[in-house]
């Protein structure tokens, strides 16, 4: 609103139009306006009256520039759904060309997938310009009339007498549909529409790093827009499969790797899997069960480059079950060959994760 209003205050300031009566009248109306739908309250009394409802001073005979439609008239020209919708009308149409509307699709990939990028196809039913016509909506030789009806407007505008005076709408012309043209050749191929529904598969790169929920917006792949106006965007929302091993947080992964006790108390060179495979770790004497180690770099990409996230491993140390008379006794030999029992070592307070390490 505000960009219309600097724009037509610009274009009849009397600054730019000394001693001409006409711009002089226009300007006025264009603050007039302009003030009407700054505030709520005149812009609900003019929906309901009309203009008699925001001037006390009304006269029946309208206003006294060029722009003989009213409020309409001045803002018409810079919305595309006309002025009914800024006063939020019922969705009335301009003349003018239209962009197409989105379309709304999804597919899922998988965690590696998302993590490293990939190339997806995605069949879509969308409207496309004619090629017979080429999106003109006549047939081969003809072209659109000007419909006499609305002038090419699209909109009519009438005229009721109320208890407040004459009330003015404008509303979309009933003989050509609110196009302003009247098709009197219509194609055969499109009957007239300019436009044909096809199915369409689209190549798509997800990004890597996409996480499951985002969208990735390809413009102009959507429905074809109408008299000449863009296309649509083509919008697809990515979902993200469940990995049998790994989360992840942000750009972090989680997971877990089991060890043995024997592994815990005298350390061990294990194999850890990442999204890059495995490698290798040395997991340190003594370790305890839920220390986390954060592996560098193996996370995931960002989405929009500059790095990877990391990757954190807890370790859960295995206690066996089911020990025989044998293993038993050997463990109750190295309990008492133990200088202090664990039973008597003080437990700390307060701790919610496992020591991190890093490599």
């Amino acid at each position: 609103i505000k960009k219309a209003y600097r724009k037509l205050a610009k274009k009849y300031h009397p600054d730019l139009h000394p001693n001409d009566k006409t711009a002089e009248a226009n300007f006025k109306d264009v603050n007039e306006a302009y003030e009407v739908l700054s505030d709520p309250d005149k812009k609900a009394k003019y929906d309901q009256f009309g203009h008699a409802g925001v001037d006390p001073n009304f006269n029946p005979g309208g206003f006294g520039g060029g722009f003989s439609g009213g409020f309409g008239d001045i803002f018409d020209s810079f919305f595309s759904g006309g002025f009914g919708d800024i006063f939020g009308g019922q969705g009335q149409r301009s003349a003018g060309p239209r962009r197409g509307d989105n379309i709304h699709v999804s597919f899922s990939v998988s965690f590696e997938e998302a993590a490293f990028g990939c190339e997806k196809g995605v069949t879509v039913n969308r409207t496309e310009p004619c090629d017979e016509c080429q999106g003109t909506g006549c047939e081969k030789g003809y072209t659109a009339e000007v419909c006499s009806n609305c002038k090419g407007t699209g909109r009519v505008v009438t005229q009721q007498r109320g208890p407040f005076g004459v009330m003015q709408s404008s509303t979309e012309c009933p003989r050509c549909g609110g196009t302003g043209k009247i098709i009197l050749k219509p194609c055969p191929k499109c009957s007239g529409k300019g436009v044909v529904r096809k199915q369409k598969t689209i190549k798509v790169s997800v990004p890597a790093g996409i996480d499951d929920g985002q969208s990735i917006s390809l413009r102009g792949q959507g429905h074809a827009g109408a008299r000449g106006g863009p296309a649509g965007d083509l919008i697809i929302t990515v979902s993200v499969r469940n990995h049998d091993y790994f989360i992840r947080d942000g750009y972090d992964v989680l997971c877990g790797i089991n060890i043995s006790i024997a592994d815990a108390i005298l350390g061990k060179s294990l194999e850890v899997p990442t999204l890059d495979g495995k490698v290798k770790y040395n997991i340190p004497e003594g370790t305890q069960s839920g220390t986390v180690f954060r592996l560098r770099g193996k996370g995931i990409p960002h989405l929009r480059g500059g790095g990877r996230g990391d990757q954190y491993v807890t370790v859960d140390v295995v206690i066996p079950k089911g020990l025989t008379a044998e293993q038993k006794d050997l463990l109750l030999k190295f309990d008492a060959s133990l200088s202090g029992k664990p039973t008597d070592i003080p437990v700390k307070k307060g701790r919610k994760r496992g020591k991190k390490n890093s490599n």
